[in-house]
């Protein structure tokens, strides 16, 4: 991990497209900005968590319905003969 020391009004930048800018600092809490193209998804950490944990549950409701599918497609193959 990269750590760096930035005051208030100071940013760094992350590749030749992303700027993120120290607006404030206010006791324990700092004001940030981010400053991206729109094709990158900027997320708080909770949020992007929250976001993969969606993305697992719905690939893993789709592979059972896929399996579920080919379980019945076997049924009536079977019930046919």
């Amino acid at each position: 991990m990269l750590v760096l020391t930035r005051k208030a009004n100071q940013s760094i930048m992350i590749g030749d497209d992303i700027e993120v800018s120290v607006l404030a600092i206010m006791g324990e809490k700092v004001r940030i900005g981010i400053e991206a193209p729109r094709s990158v998804p900027v997320f708080r950490k909770e949020v992007y968590l929250e976001i993969q944990q969606e993305k697992a549950a719905g690939a893993e409701h789709a592979d059972r319905a896929e399996v579920n599918e080919a379980l019945e497609r076997l049924k009536s193959s079977q019930s046919g003969k």
